[in-house]
């Protein structure tokens, strides 16, 4: 009982988080906590079912920890040998592989540690295993409230429409990744355009500054794209300062703020990341929902890893601050050994 009143209490955190703002990574951690105990509460009453219940529950259970890791690495493995192939050898596009393999050198070590039977090796072991427990938990609920987060009614009285910038082929032409936010901003668009006056209908920002790589602007490029398909050029307004995603929230926001003080809006981007966008939006003050246009499904761990790793080096001090204790933890354990 214990358990479950637990999970009720971090329950009621992340509801109350979710209505004081979604854009917040928190929320994320409650609802993890919350399944976590309810689940631990479930399994503290394993021996109270049926016999052939519980014997299929623990089997299951055993299987999913003893096959589970060795299938997700080797699915990790695949998914970043198909991304390097379609997309290239960029260090973003390893990401999934190198995680597979990672997996693969933790068992790899576990497996070791038994066969030799060295106090050291397991210490070792054991160290590792609780860093990436707590890292697996986070990547667990980020992906989980991301989920979620993407599922959320779109806010129908919006000003504005932003469109994320991601990068331009051959330096001037908009890519299927960033042609899908396009496409998603103008379904966006016509949703909100439905419902408002005349005098009042929104505007879309293209956002988006010129790499060192590319022959114009981002958003003059996604103005073009939008245009080329009959989308009116007097409700684009381009946003051609930005690099990163903090300075396309920052920089719209300066736009909007200019043109129509205490305006909300939606921004758009890719469906991956759209909870990282959301965060920093928040951050930057933009008054803004965030929406996600469909990936291609390859795509989606790598990029999902990536978009975690910079959530989890957004509070370094708290995640790495953890991180170290449980190291210290283990070298405390190896002292006394």
């Amino acid at each position: 009982m214990i358990a479950y009143a637990v999970a009720a209490v971090f329950l009621l955190l992340f509801g109350a988080g979710v209505l004081r703002d979604r854009r917040r990574f928190g929320n994320a951690v409650y609802l993890g906590l919350a399944v976590t105990f309810f689940g631990l509460g479930l399994l503290a009453r394993l021996d109270d079912a049926p016999r052939g219940i519980a014997v299929t529950v623990t089997v299951v259970l055993l299987l999913a920890l003893a096959l589970g890791p060795v299938a997700l690495a080797a699915l990790l493995c695949a998914n970043g040998v198909k991304m390097v192939r379609k997309e290239g050898r960029r260090p973003a596009n390893l990401l999934s592989l190198l995680a597979g393999l990672g997996i693969f050198g933790v068992i790899g070590l576990m497996a070791a540690a038994v066969v030799t039977h060295s106090t050291v090796l397991g210490i070792v072991v054991g160290t590792l295993v609780m860093v990436l427990a707590y890292v697996s938990f986070l990547f667990l609920c980020f992906v989980g409230y991301a989920f979620l987060y993407g599922r959320m009614r779109i806010r129908r009285d919006a000003d504005y429409v932003v469109v994320l910038g991601s990068g331009l082929i051959g330096g001037r032409r908009v890519p299927p990744l960033l042609a899908s936010r396009l496409d998603r901003g103008r379904e966006v668009y016509g949703t909100l355009a439905e419902r408002r006056e005349v005098d009042r209908t929104p505007l879309l920002i293209t956002s988006g500054g010129q790499g060192p790589d590319e022959e114009l602007p981002e958003s003059h490029a996604m103005a073009d794209y939008l245009v080329e398909r009959g989308f009116p050029a007097d409700r684009i307004v381009r946003e051609d300062r930005s690099r990163t995603t903090e300075e396309n929230m920052l920089f719209s926001k300066a736009l909007m703020e200019a043109e129509r003080p205490g305006s909300e809006c939606v921004i758009v981007t890719n469906n991956f990341h759209a909870f990282r966008a959301a965060l920093l939006a928040r951050k930057a003050g933009v008054n803004g929902q965030v929406v996600g246009s469909p990936t291609a499904a390859y795509f989606w761990p790598s990029a999902t890893i990536r978009e975690f790793v910079a959530v989890f080096l957004e509070y370094k001090a708290v995640n790495l601050g953890i991180c170290g204790g449980l190291v210290l933890m283990g070298f405390l354990a190896w002292a006394v050994s």
